[in-house]
C-alpha cells in the first residue's frame, strides 16, 4: 500500500503534505488517541504517557500519591523559594548542629575531669569567631557567583579539575554524614524524652530517612513548606530556653533544678591536644553553613541579594543559639550521657516536668530530622554538576516528575540508611567521621576565592578588590588550620575512614570521566564527514531509525536502514528544547536527505513519546512490515554499561509489544 492511501483495516493513516518518501522533514498530525501533538511541521510535543497495563496504572497512582503530579519543564521557573523558606531549607543543618555541638565539646573535655570545664567557654568563643569568618567569606562567594557558588564550581573554575574533585569528594562524603548524624541526633532527642524508645533507635532513624526521601522527591517548594514550621519552632523554643536560663542565673526566673550526674574519673590529662580535639568536635556547629552559597539558584530573584541576607541571618541565629547553650551548659555543669542529650538535660534543669520540656524535645527532634534536608537539597545538585561534567553517571542529570534530581535523592537516602544501620544510629560513633569533609571544602572554596579576586584585576574590574580578597584569605588560612586540627585530632577516632574514602571517590569520578570522554571521541563526527557518510545503495521496504544525536553510531544505523529499505525516516525525541534545534541544524549542514521527525517532550520522558511516534509512522506508512533500526554502542567493559541509560534495550522491549514491527539492533563497538 502506498503512503497516503487509506487502509480498509481498523488501523487508519492520515495523508498530508510532507509525508512522501524523499521529503527531508516530515509533517504529521497526531491522532487523538496518541500522546503527541504537532506544533509545527516536523515538530511534535509529547503529552504525558499513561500506562495501559493494570500494574502500570497502579504504580503510577501510587507514585503520584507519594510525590504528586508530574510537572512540565517550563514550570521549573516557578519552583523558587523566598528568604523565609530558604532559611528553613538551607539553614536547618547548621542551626540543628547546636543540639549536639556543645555536647561534643563536653564529651571530650570530661575525659580530663571537671577542671577542664574552664575551657568550655573559650572554645565556644573560638567557634563563634570561626563562624563569623566563614559566614563573611561565603558572602563574598555569593557576590562573585550570583547564579550559584557551589564549592565544586568555585574550586574547579579557579584551582583546576583535581582540586575541584577533591572538594566534590569531600562534600559528597560530608552530605551523607550530615544526614546520618542529623537523623541519629534526632532519634537521640526522642529517646531522651521517651527512654522506652531507645531499643528502636535504628528503626526510627531508617523511617525518618525514608520520609525525608519521599518529601524531597516531591520537589523543593513542597519540602520547603514542610520544613518551615519545625525550623522556626526550634529557633523560638531554644531561644526562649536560653533566655529563661539567663534569667534564672540572674535570679529573675524560676529556680533551676540541677541534674546531678556522676562524672567519671579523669582518663586523660588536660593537654593542648585534648583542647584542640574538643575544639574540632565542637566545630561541627559549622557544618551546613555553605549550603546557602551552594543553593543560590533555588532563591527567588534577586537571587544573590536574597542569599546573602539569608546567610547573614543564619549566622546570627546560629551564633546566638550555640553560644547560649554552651554558656548555660558550663554554668549548670552539665555532663554528656549516652541516654540523654545535653539539650534535654538543660531543658530538664530549667523546666523539668512542664509541657515546655516536651515542646523543646519535640522541636529539637523535628529540626534534627529535617536538618538532613540541607544535604537532600545539595547532594543531588552537586551530583547534577558532576554528571554534567561527566564525573558521575549521567543518570544524576535527569529530573524526575517533580523537577527534582531523583537519582541523587535516592542515592543519598540509600547510602545514609546503610551508614545508620552500620553505626547503630549512634551520634558518638558518627561524629569522629564528621567535619573532615566540610572543612576541607571550606578551605578549598576560600582559597579559590582568593585566586578569583586576584585574577579579577586582569579582568573586568582592572583592580584587585582587596576587601573581598582579604576576607577570603583570612577564611582560607583559618579553615585550613582547622582542617589540619580536625584530621590530626580525630584521625584514630574514625577520621581515617573519610580520609581514605575521599581519594577513592576521586578515583571513581576520574574513571567515569575517562569512559565518557572516550565514548564522546569515538562517536563524534563532523558535518563534512557526515555529508559523505551515507552512500546511495539499493533500498527496500520501510525503516524507522530513532536517534539521540548525529554521531557515528546513529549514522551507522541510518546507513544500514538505507540498505534494507527504500523509505527511511529518522526520529528524535527532544527532552530539552535546544537538542532538537541543534540536531536539525547539523542535519542541514550534513546535507542529509533522510527525513527527520522531531518530537518535543516537555515532561522529559523519552521512551513513551518515542514508541508513540513510531506507532504513528507505522499507521501512516502502512505496509505489512516496518523495520525499526535501533543504534546501540557497545562499551568494552561490562561495568561501563552501568554508566549508560540502556535506552536501546528498553526501547526494544517496549516495541516488541507492537504487532507487524521488526526490530533490528545495530551495534557500534567502542574501543578501549
Amino acid at each position: 500500500m502506498e503512503a497516503g492511501e487509506t487502509s480498509s483495516s481498523s488501523r487508519k493513516s492520515t495523508s498530508i503534505p510532507g509525508t512522501h518518501p524523499g521529503d527531508r522533514f516530515i509533517r504529521h498530525v497526531a491522532s487523538s488517541d496518541l500522546p503527541i501533538r504537532e506544533v509545527e511541521p516536523g515538530r511534535f510535543i509529547a503529552e504525558l504517557v499513561e500506562p495501559a497495563s493494570v500494574w502500570g496504572k497502579t504504580w503510577v497512582r501510587l507514585r503520584r500519591a507519594l510525590i504528586g503530579r508530574p510537572l512540565r519543564t517550563a514550570e521549573a521557573a516557578h519552583e523558587r523559594i523566598g528568604k523565609a523558606k530558604a532559611l528553613a531549607v538551607f539553614s536547618s543543618d547548621a542551626l540543628s548542629s547546636t543540639a549536639y555541638a556543645t555536647e561534643e565539646i563536653l564529651r571530650v573535655l570530661v575525659l580530663a575531669g571537671t577542671a577542664a570545664y574552664a575551657f568550655v567557654q573559650p572554645i565556644g568563643l573560638a567557634i563563634v569567631l570561626l563562624l563569623a569568618i566563614v559566614v563573611f567569606s561565603y558572602r563574598q562567594t555569593i557576590r562573585a557567583y550570583p547564579h550559584g557558588g557551589g564549592t565544586y564550581i568555585v574550586t574547579k573554575d579557579n584551582l583546576g579539575i583535581a582540586p575541584g574533585l577533591l572538594a566534590a569528594g569531600a562534600l559528597l562524603s560530608d552530605y551523607v554524614l550530615t544526614v546520618a548524624v542529623s537523623i541519629s541526633a534526632g532519634v537521640a532527642a526522642m529517646t531522651s524524652a521517651f527512654p522506652s524508645l531507645y531499643p528502636y533507635r535504628v528503626e526510627l532513624a531508617v523511617a525518618a530517612i525514608v520520609l525525608l526521601t519521599v518529601a524531597n522527591l516531591r520537589g523543593v517548594r513542597e519540602s520547603a513548606t514542610i520544613f518551615m514550621l519545625p525550623t522556626y519552632a526550634f529557633i523560638v523554643s531554644i531561644g526562649a530556653l536560653i533566655l529563661l536560663g539567663l534569667a534564672s542565673l540572674a535570679g529573675l526566673g524560676p529556680q533551676p533544678h540541677p541534674i546531678h550526674r556522676e562524672v567519671s574519673p579523669p582518663s586523660s590529662p588536660l593537654t593542648l591536644f585534648l583542647i584542640l580535639r574538643a575544639f574540632a568536635s565542637g566545630s561541627t556547629a559549622l557544618t551546613g553553613v555553605e549550603a546557602i552559597a551552594d543553593g543560590v539558584p533555588a532563591f527567588k530573584e534577586p537571587q544573590a541579594d536574597n542569599a546573602r541576607t539569608t546567610l547573614l541571618a543564619m549566622g546570627l541565629i546560629l551564633a546566638f543559639l550555640f553560644s547560649g547553650i554552651t554558656f548555660l551548659s558550663y554554668h549548670f555543669r552539665l555532663a554528656p550521657n549516652e541516654r540523654e542529650t545535653i539539650v534535654s538535660q538543660l531543658a530538664r534543669t530549667l523546666v523539668d516536668g512542664s509541657p515546655f520540656y516536651y515542646v523543646v524535645q519535640a522541636v529539637t527532634a523535628s529540626i534534627l530530622f529535617l536538618a538532613a534536608n540541607t544535604a537532600f537539597a545539595d547532594f543531588p545538585r552537586l551530583g547534577y554538576f558532576l554528571a554534567r561534567d561527566r564525573f558521575l553517571p549521567r543518570q544524576f542529570r535527569f529530573q524526575g516528575d517533580r523537577l527534582a534530581f531523583s537519582t541523587g535523592i535516592l542515592t543519598l537516602g540509600a547510602l545514609t540508611i546503610l551508614l545508620v544501620i552500620a553505626r547503630h544510629a549512634s551520634v558518638a560513633a558518627l561524629i569522629p567521621l564528621y567535619a573532615v569533609g566540610v572543612f576541607t571544602a571550606f578551605t578549598l572554596s576560600q582559597t579559590s576565592m582568593v585566586v578569583h579576586w586576584w585574577r579579577s584585576a586582569q579582568g573586568e574590574l582592572r583592580r584587585v578588590p582587596w576587601h573581598s580578597l582579604v576576607i577570603n584569605a583570612i577564611g582560607a588560612v583559618v579553615t585550613g588550620i582547622v582542617t589540619v586540627v580536625v584530621i590530626v585530632t580525630k584521625f584514630t577516632h574514625g577520621a581515617w575512614i573519610v580520609i581514605l574514602l575521599i581519594p577513592a571517590l576521586i578515583g571513581m569520578m576520574l574513571a567515569i570521566h575517562r569512559h565518557y570522554v572516550s565514548v564522546a571521541e569515538q562517536l563524534r563526527i563532523s558535518s563534512e564527514e557526515a555529508r559523505h557518510w551515507l552512500r546511495l545503495l539499493p533500498r527496500r521496504s520501510v525503516a524507522i531509525v530513532p536517534i539521540a544525536s548525529l554521531n557515528r553510531a546513529s549514522l551507522t544505523a541510518l546507513a544500514y536502514a538505507r540498505v534494507i529499505a527504500d523509505d527511511v525516516t529518522a526520529v528524535h525525541v527532544a527532552t530539552e528544547p535546544e537538542t532538537g534545534q541543534t540536531l536539525q541544524q547539523r542535519w542541514r549542514e550534513a546535507g542529509l536527505t533522510i527525513p527527520l521527525v522531531i518530537v518535543d517532550s516537555p515532561y522529559r520522558e523519552l521512551l513513551g513519546p518515542l514508541v508513540a511516534v513510531i506507532e504513528k509512522l507505522h499507521r501512516e506508512k502502512g505496509g505489512p512490515l516496518i523495520t525499526v533500526v535501533i543504534p546501540e554502542f557497545v562499551p568494552v567493559h561490562w561495568w561501563e554499561r552501568l554508566l549508560h541509560t540502556q535506552t536501546a534495550w528498553r526501547l526494544r522491549r517496549a516495541l516488541a509489544q507492537i504487532p507487524d514491527l521488526a526490530i533490528t539492533m545495530v551495534p557500534y563497538h567502542l574501543r578501549d
